[in-house]
């Protein structure tokens, strides 16, 4: 069985990608997860300058899943790069970085950063609130375009887009990114979600709200993925959200998807793209598929 995936402009050598936020600046999770088994890995989101994060409790275990409300507690892009880019060379996986901002100009200082620093390609994370009402980006055609065209500009790397499953309608925010020079669509990041702790009657995290991943954000990131393809048709993708087998994997990809996403299951099993892998390999043998890109969009095909 053949693993080989195109995304855009780019080859993967694995249709799996490791997603921001799940496996910290990649370089600090090398001694624990194979990173030979992914088509690419993503560092965790950067910006312009240090963001301190929320204040803690910013993570809660939810039945079947998590909440999360780091605020992308990060060092910034010059210190990431001083000591993050050094290293880059000496992994055995190329390195997308995940920029976030403010502004577009802080989103282009970002990406500017991390071509210098050595980065394979830029994930633009356009679901980070901004400055005005917290709007997040990816809920706005007009921000995302702005955002992305700014990335675009800044960078001559392969570029893509991280947009939000809280948008009422997907389709014109992936549009607004592909215009503006966006290579490819990452669908989805996490859907924003609630927990209270019964035992100390307040919310779970300390920010009341947070974003949910695990395996409930599935068929809302499928969703987000088909209505794209149906409206836009073939779209380089990265589907996100709830994998944590082969068989979640096939689902992305007769979705529409050219590549998947791999982020919660992480914590649970820092092994898991091993034994997605074998079940890909399992599942294709059964089924007579040579390789994993046959099953790219077929899942639609006569669909009304």
């Amino acid at each position: 069985m053949r693993l080989e995936s195109t995304l855009g402009p780019i080859e993967l050598r694995s249709p799996l990608v490791a997603a921001s936020g799940t496996v910290g600046s990649v370089v600090d999770a090398e001694d624990v997860i194979d990173f030979s088994l992914y088509g690419a890995a993503v560092a965790k989101s950067v910006a312009g300058t240090p963001w301190t994060g929320h204040a803690s409790p910013r993570m809660a275990p939810t039945e079947g899943g998590m909440l999360n409300a780091i605020g992308i507690a990060n060092p910034g892009i010059e210190v990431w790069a001083a000591e993050i880019g050094p290293r880059l060379a000496g992994l055995s996986v190329p390195i997308w970085g995940s920029a976030v901002g403010n502004t577009p100009d802080e989103f282009a200082k970002v990406a500017a950063g991390y071509t210098e620093a050595g980065v394979a390609a830029i994930e633009v994370n356009l679901s980070c609130p901004n400055l005005e009402g917290e709007t997040m980006w990816a809920l706005d055609p007009v921000l995302t375009a702005e955002a992305v065209a700014a990335v675009r500009a800044a960078t001559n790397l392969p570029v893509g887009a991280k947009l939000s499953p809280n948008a009422p309608d997907v389709v014109p925010i992936a549009e607004a990114a592909l215009v503006a020079g966006a290579d490819w669509l990452v669908l989805t990041n996490t859907v924003t979600g609630a927990a209270i702790d019964i035992d100390r009657r307040r919310p779970a995290i300390t920010r009341i709200t947070g974003g949910y991943s695990g395996p409930g954000m599935k068929p809302i990131a499928l969703r987000c993925v088909v209505d794209v393809v149906r409206s836009l048709g073939p779209t380089p993708i990265v589907g996100t959200g709830g994998v944590r087998t082969a068989e979640d994997a096939i689902e992305f990809l007769m979705a529409g998807a050219s590549a998947v996403g791999i982020g919660t299951a992480h914590f649970a099993d820092p092994r898991v793209a091993a034994r997605i892998t074998r079940g890909l390999g399992r599942w294709c043998d059964r089924n007579g598929v040579a390789s994993t890109a046959e099953l790219v969009g077929v899942g639609l095909e006569g669909a009304t």
